[in-house]
């Protein structure tokens, strides 16, 4: 990887987290309604998980040109941690600072999405041996880890973080469709998706570990890319299922939102597919990349139907806005994947 690609695969995360904050606070900038000031708040949300991707995405390029050192190791996962902890921090302020519907569904969005941040920080920090991979490969798998690699109890510590994270969503999930009433429908189901999300999470962080450590197995190249797939299914149908089983508006934005979650799982996918290239050569290696624009695309093309449903009925409104902000996601997933491959492949 030549410098000038490195520094366009490093800003592409930093761009599109610019763009969900400016889109989000130009969305609070404009009408004071309930629809905005949700779709504002949740549109600045994924600023943390564009960030924590930049930190992965910086993470493994820096090593690919030979300038990572130890400060970068552990400042570039701090600093994606933070950015989580703010998000959660932020959302916790928007759920308990006045008891009405807007603030208790944003909040808990918001911290729904800095649980999803806090897992691709957890990538950064399971990358921080990311070259270690080609050595691994290139072992018997009876000769145990690469010198240097992560201990057995680091990588459980790795992989223990989104599994804690998918649970504690879905924990705040189960809690608020308990409640019974429209904000706790709403919130609660979207961060089902959002655990989900945390949930596909746990294999890419796996799958890298594994194959730091070199203890990746012939059968995980499939099971792992079949767990996130159904993981992306499942917040898929799950949207389907929200939309087409009542009539009620207030079902449509989580509808919708549960299906732009799958796509960003299907992103996901595209990295873990990635763990088909061990050991072995897949031809399609370098077309994996595709994948998160396309769904990056299908994120905003949605959201162009949406906005003009929007014009009608205002009940599409929040759906329009936010699936704007998980497309920015998918592409910036288009970078991290496209930094996988070529490291993988070198």
């Amino acid at each position: 990887m030549n410098w000038t690609i490195s520094v366009i695969f490093r800003a592409i995360p930093l761009l599109m987290g610019a763009v969900c904050l400016s889109y989000g606070l130009y969305i609070l900038a404009g009408p004071d309604d309930a629809n905005h000031f949700v779709a504002g708040h949740v549109n600045v949300g994924p600023t943390a998980i564009c960030y924590a991707l930049f930190t992965t995405a910086a993470t493994i390029i820096r090593q690919l040109i030979d300038r990572y050192g130890r400060v970068w190791g552990i400042a570039l996962p701090l600093s994606g941690y933070a950015a989580a902890a703010a998000a959660i921090a932020w959302g916790v302020v928007l759920a308990n600072r006045e008891n009405t519907a807007e603030n208790l569904t944003a909040g808990f969005v918001v911290i729904g999405i800095g649980l999803v941040a806090s897992c691709v920080s957890t990538v950064a920090a399971a990358s921080t041996k990311f070259t270690l991979i080609q050595s691994a490969q290139r072992l018997d798998p009876l000769d145990g880890p690469p010198e240097g690699a992560h201990t057995r109890a680091t990588g459980l510590v790795l992989i223990t973080v989104p599994a804690a994270a998918a649970a504690a969503g879905f924990s705040l999930a189960a809690g608020l469709l308990l409640r019974g009433d429209t904000p706790g429908f709403v919130a609660g189901h979207v961060l089902i998706g959002l655990a989900v999300i945390c949930t596909s999470l746990i294999a890419l962080v796996a799958s890298i570990v594994r194959q730091i450590r070199n203890a990746f197995s012939d059968s995980e190249r499939l099971v792992w890319p079949w767990f996130v797939g159904a993981a992306g299914l499942v917040n898929l149908l799950l949207g389907l299922f929200v939309l087409l089983s009542s009539s009620e508006p207030y079902r449509l934005a989580p509808g919708c939102v549960l299906i732009g979650l799958g796509l960003i799982c299907f992103s996901i996918l595209s990295k873990v597919l990635l763990a088909l290239v061990w050991r072995r050569t897949f031809a399609l290696a370098n077309r994996i990349p595709l994948m998160p624009i396309g769904t990056a695309l299908t994120c905003l093309f949605f959201a162009a139907f949406l906005f003009e449903a929007a014009g009608t009925d205002p009940s599409f409104l929040v759906p329009a806005h936010v699936l704007v902000g998980l497309g920015a996601v998918c592409f910036t997933l288009f970078s991290i994947v496209s930094i996988l491959e070529a490291g993988t492949s070198e």
